[in-house]
């Protein structure tokens, strides 16, 4: 047993514990004396706090929910922003690089989360889809992007492009050689991004020879 030398109480160490495992290994293969033992605690202590595994899944998951919630207010605070700057790109990426460790599991737990259909998934889905909604009404109304002929198709896209760096992390990190997540990496991925936003995918028309010029 060891005593919890940070300051989070041991219902914090627990629920982080519990976290980092789900998203390690899904919380179907996870058991309580495991999650007591990586948070140097007895299994009862955990079912004091939470009752069953099932409420320390209910704890992660809303403490999940919880982060995504302050992350997402800071980015519709900050919606008004060039998108054009690197530094207020406006991404949910860029926000999770900028708030979290480069060890975090939230990233994997969001991709567990948002995949297996459980209703905690469907509420963070919706509430990105939202922030994404509400962003793209701010850059219109500022003259900095158009809503389209379709607005909730173009909001979905823009979210589906934005949530791929976190779904899609290892994969990225791979093929890139530089992991998306990383400082260095963001930087590389939003200034493509943003070209691509910006310039579209077409190459440039060829300039029109001068009249008389063969």
């Amino acid at each position: 047993m060891r005593s919890v030398s940070d300051d989070r109480t041991a219902r914090a160490v627990i629920r982080d514990e519990a976290l980092r495992l789900f998203a390690e290994r899904g919380a179907d293969a996870v058991t309580v004396r495991q999650i007591a033992a990586a948070a140097g605690v007895s299994a009862g202590l955990v079912v004091h706090h939470f009752g069953s595994k099932a409420g320390l899944l209910e704890a992660v998951d809303q403490h999940v929910l919880g982060l995504f919630d302050a992350m997402l207010a800071e980015l519709s605070a900050g919606s008004g922003a060039d998108p054009l700057a690197p530094e207020s790109s406006g991404s949910l990426a860029e926000a999770v690089t900028r708030h979290l460790p480069a060890d975090s599991p939230i990233p994997a737990y969001l991709r567990r989360l948002l995949l297996d259909g459980g209703d905690a998934g469907r509420q963070l889905f919706r509430r990105l889809f939202t922030a994404s909604q509400a962003a793209l009404d701010a850059l219109s109304a500022a003259g900095l992007a158009a809503r389209g002929p379709d607005p909730l198709v173009r909001a979905a896209f823009l979210m589906a492009n934005d949530l791929a760096v976190l779904l899609l992390r290892d994969h990225l990190a791979d093929v890139l050689g530089t992991d998306p997540l990383s400082t260095d990496g963001m930087t590389r991925w939003t200034a493509e991004v943003l070209t691509v936003y910006t310039a579209g995918l077409l190459p440039p028309h060829p300039t029109e020879p001068e009249e008389g010029i063969q």
